[in-house]
């Protein structure tokens, strides 16, 4: 059993495998899915569990050289966005992302059909979605 890091068996699978510059996106319970991208959906009830606490948990558990954001986050919802920039400003110099991308939500949803696996939270604030790019451990 393991120890540390991330628990739930999908999302440590999609992590292990990952290189440098693969995507998972991180996302609310509305953002729909495409077909043909894994979704790992964790969502329970409305809000829980919250994109936040899933966002720090997979944070410390990868390396993040680049995230991408919906530019409607800044005017919809400016307090995830104060959260995100928060949680990546603690990151030690090594860990934090080198750019942040601010996209149309629209270009955001196509950009998932990239991404190894979207995580579905329980999240019902809006635009509360993040696709992460692994960079590279060495």
């Amino acid at each position: 059993m393991k120890r540390h890091g991330i628990l739930n068996s999908n999302i440590s699978r999609v992590l292990s495998a990952m290189g440098h510059t693969d995507r998972i996106a991180i996302a609310d319970c509305g953002l729909p899915v495409p077909e043909g991208t894994e979704r790992i959906d964790l969502a329970v009830t409305f809000g829980n569990p919250r994109f936040m606490d899933v966002l720090k948990a997979v944070s410390n558990d990868m390396k993040i050289e680049a995230v991408v954001l919906a530019e409607e986050i800044k005017e919809q919802n400016p307090q995830i966005l104060e959260e995100i920039q928060e949680l990546f400003a603690s990151f030690e110099t090594g860990f934090k992302p080198e750019k942040v991308e601010f996209v149309p939500h629209t270009r955001f949803k196509e950009m998932t059909k990239e991404c190894r696996a979207v995580i579905r939270t329980g999240e019902t604030k809006p635009y509360a979605n993040i696709i992460l790019q692994s960079g590279c451990i060495f």
